[in-house]
């Protein structure tokens, strides 16, 4: 009866051992499958960040005053790729672009002369296709210094490009090349996310 005792506790150590060693292992496939599974969802983070960034939003710091008091200098703001993948610029927006002069850097006025248009600057003020009356525009910061610009006209697929800070702004009235095309449109302005939070202020023209 002793010899088969011992066998037994013999018997149950070695299952014990089995089972524990079983368990270890249970326990590191686990760890491994929950890192594997965190290293998938970063991964796959990083590559919708990504894609995101290219193609879907902007982020920029605005790093002049040229479009002062509406843009400040430091604002980080978020832009709309997609705005003008579907649509055109309208006159009053707030654009990102690639500057005509050197696509290396980007720049941030606010559209002003559209396809096709006559634009003219008369004693500072933009005069759109003859018209009798200057264009209005309540977002500038101070009255524009008297300078006469143009006539020009506005190639197609191309926009003129003005800073709310107009006495202060180098923009299409200065540049060696007049106007931005379109496939050097990057983004409408959307958010902007530092100081927090504030929707860009586009100038809905339509609405007069």
């Amino acid at each position: 009866m002793e010899d088969n005792k011992e066998e037994i506790v013999v018997s149950a150590d070695s299952e014990n051992k089995e089972s524990t060693s079983e368990s270890k292992k249970l326990t590191k496939n686990k760890v491994i499958s929950e890192i594997a599974n965190w290293a998938i969802i970063i991964g796959v983070a990083l590559i919708l960040a990504t894609l995101i960034n290219k193609f879907v939003i902007i982020k920029a710091e605005v790093i002049s005053g040229s479009m002062e008091d509406t843009l400040q200098i430091d604002d980080v703001y978020l832009g709309s790729r997609l705005s003008y993948v579907f649509g055109d610029p309208e006159r009053g927006e707030i654009v990102f672009f690639k500057f005509p002069d050197n696509e290396e850097e980007t720049f941030v006025k606010r559209v002003i002369g559209l396809p096709g248009e006559k634009i003219e600057i008369r004693d500072g003020k933009v005069y759109i296709n003859d018209a009798a009356e200057p264009l209005y525009e309540p977002y500038l910061r101070e009255t524009p210094r008297s300078e006469d610009f143009g006539p020009v006209v506005v190639p197609e697929d191309s926009y003129f490009m003005m800073g709310d800070n107009r006495n202060h702004s180098s923009d299409s009235r200065a540049w060696n090349t007049f106007y931005v095309t379109k496939d050097q449109l990057l983004a409408k302005a959307w958010l902007r996310i530092w100081p927090p939070f504030h929707l860009a202020d586009h100038y809905d023209y339509d609405e007069e």
